[in-house]
């Protein structure tokens, strides 16, 4: 499968799993959605703004990428009849025939005590063939009673740059890279958006490259 060949090259020993940001030593964790002391409707804006802004810095039309999406049957306990409703909005109807399946065990991700299926689903098409404005708004939606929502785990990886890109909810987003350069740009122009909370550690990241 390609995806596992690309990240056995350029991801060696990284499994695709939150966070991201803690198991890779090259990544960036931005803040999407800010203080809820306004209307949902503007938070969720805000959130949305950011998330486009930084997938479109970092996904040019003519990219080839791979577009990741988990199902886990841990919620629901039954067996995951196999789909393509998940990418159906979001991409042209002649691509979901070039969609991979896999199926995982959370064992295979993580240790976890109480194993369960883990149904993988993998396109690889360009930036350009991605509706990604209302995806990357349905996982900013994941934890509030508001369509379009994508509750799974979904994971964007750019095979030019390089790097892989995941919003994780309203509140954030990871994206890690092989080589620092690969994000060098992005740490500077989207600086003020970095997570506070872990600045320190990718300041130290990307000041080594920055002298």
């Amino acid at each position: 499968m390609y995806l596992d060949d690309f990240m056995q090259q350029h991801f060696p020993n990284l499994e695709l799993y939150p966070s991201l940001f803690y198991k890779w030593g090259i990544g960036i964790r931005y803040e999407l959605g800010q203080e809820k002391n306004d209307s949902l409707e503007s938070y969720l804006y805000d959130a949305y703004k950011r998330a486009k802004t930084l997938f479109e810095f970092l996904h040019q039309p003519d990219d080839t990428i791979l577009i990741v999406i988990d199902v886990s049957d841990k919620e629901t306990g039954k067996p995951f009849e196999r789909q393509l409703k998940n990418f159906a909005p979001y991409v042209d109807k002649h691509l979901l025939f070039k969609i991979q399946y896999q199926q995982l065990h959370s064992t295979d991700l993580e240790d976890d005590i109480d194993p369960f299926p883990v149904h993988r689903f993998t396109l690889r098409c360009q930036t350009a063939e991605l509706q990604y404005a209302p995806m990357l708004k349905a996982l900013c939606n994941q934890d509030f009673s508001i369509q379009p929502s994508l509750s799974h785990f979904v994971y964007f990886i750019n095979i030019n740059k390089k790097t892989i890109f995941q919003v994780y909810d309203d509140r954030g987003c990871d994206v890690i890279a092989r080589s620092p350069d690969a994000l060098k740009e992005a740490y500077t122009t989207f600086n003020d958006w970095i997570l506070d909370y872990d600045r320190l550690k990718i300041d130290n990241t990307f000041r080594r490259i920055s002298v």
